[in-house]
């Protein structure tokens, strides 16, 4: 789809602002890399050949019946006897000696045909967030296998950092988005109509806001159980008044223009002239307050994760990570881990966040 002359030009101007275009360009390979972690990190292969056919256990449920076992559980891939099995084509001898199994067939002294011989493609971190590893002490410090350490009950800390860092991309965005909409919306209703309308609002705004949202937070939380919809849905209730401020008094501002009263004496509906003609004119300043919100939001859902109000338990977290970081000093890597992801992640969104609001405004532009 072509873009009109004015996007055109608010795409070169952000483009010509090197930190923001650069910050987007990372941020978005960043969180593209985050939707493929379970072929980056996890416990299970990301293609698996067995006899010919060609099986995707990163994705799909497979029994271990599948692969010549006995059990219609799913198959535990890192057990040296499944591997075994996929490797030796479904031998039975697997369970007694599995190494010796494989070490024939590696060595081409087996019995197998090569037919039958299978494979395993593994992810570059043989780990998901919620593997429990055999190392010894824990939290471990990083090495070879595991690349950030391992935190206080042995769970890779670069697997919960690549899961976590998604979760929170994936709140903030459903978040900042329908918090936002509603925002602005009512924020336009309120500038616009002004008068009773938006003396109703503001009254109701007032009450709204001086609600302790943690507490309601912990009320739910203790009758409904904690989950990351009902999180999403507590934070859009509480998070979408952000906006509204800055929405009203450009609208206040707007709505006695004389392009507003010659396209009220034309009888062009209202809301055309409020989300065509008037709200474009808007989105400078409401840009300019977008960061905020967004950081807002990661750091609030971070906060809550500290606290032990946030996600379920089981969830990669990184506010987690960073009550981990508090309870064990004498590991520093889980601290280091924590800081560099928050600050990258929120340093990327303001950047782009600065260069969008600024190829917004009519005038600046960029050389």
């Amino acid at each position: 789809m072509m873009l009109s002359p004015l996007n055109q030009r608010r795409w070169r101007n952000f483009r010509r602002n090197r930190r923001a275009f650069w910050s987007l360009v990372i941020f978005a390979v960043l969180f593209v890399l985050s939707l493929l972690a379970e072929v980056i990190a996890n416990d299970k292969p990301i293609v698996v050949g067995y006899r010919g056919e060609l099986y995707f256990p990163a994705y799909r449920f497979y029994p271990e019946t599948t692969f010549g076992g006995d059990f219609g559980t799913e198959a535990i891939y890192r057990d040296p006897g499944v591997q075994c099995l996929i490797v030796s084509g479904g031998r039975p001898e697997c369970w007694d000696a599995p190494e010796d199994v494989m070490a024939q067939v590696k060595a081409g002294t087996s019995d197998v045909p090569k037919a039958e011989q299978g494979w395993m493609v593994w992810p570059p971190i043989p780990y998901h967030y919620q593997t429990i590893n055999d190392v010894g002490a824990a939290p471990s410090a990083p090495d070879g296998d595991h690349w950030l350490g391992t935190d206080d009950t042995t769970r890779d800390v670069a697997a919960r950092v690549i899961y976590g860092f998604r979760v929170s991309m994936m709140f903030t965005l459903i978040v900042t988005i329908v918090a936002s909409a509603l925002g602005i919306a009512a924020g336009a209703v309120q500038g616009y109509f002004g008068g009773r309308t938006d003396l109703v609002f503001q009254r109701l705004l007032e009450i709204w806001g001086s609600t302790p949202s943690l507490y309601v937070i912990i009320i739910l939380f203790a009758i409904l159980g904690r989950s990351f919809w009902l999180l999403v849905f507590v934070s859009i209730l509480f998070g979408w008044p952000a906006l509204v401020g800055v929405v009203r008094a450009e609208f206040l501002r707007a709505r006695n223009l004389e392009y507003v009263r010659a396209a009220r004496a034309l009888g062009v509906k209202d809301r055309t002239i409020m989300f065509r003609h008037i709200l474009p004119n808007a989105m400078v300043a409401t840009l300019t307050m977008l960061p905020f919100v967004v950081t807002g939001t990661i750091s609030s859902l971070a906060a809550l994760d500290y606290l032990g109000y946030g996600l379920p338990a089981s969830a990669p977290s990184l506010g987690e990570l960073a009550l981990q970081a508090k309870q064990n000093l004498q590991a520093p890597w889980l601290g280091f881990s924590a800081f560099f992801t928050f600050a990258i992640m929120l340093s990327l969104l303001v950047f782009m966040f600065e260069g969008i609001r600024d190829a917004f405004d009519p005038r600046k532009t960029f050389r």
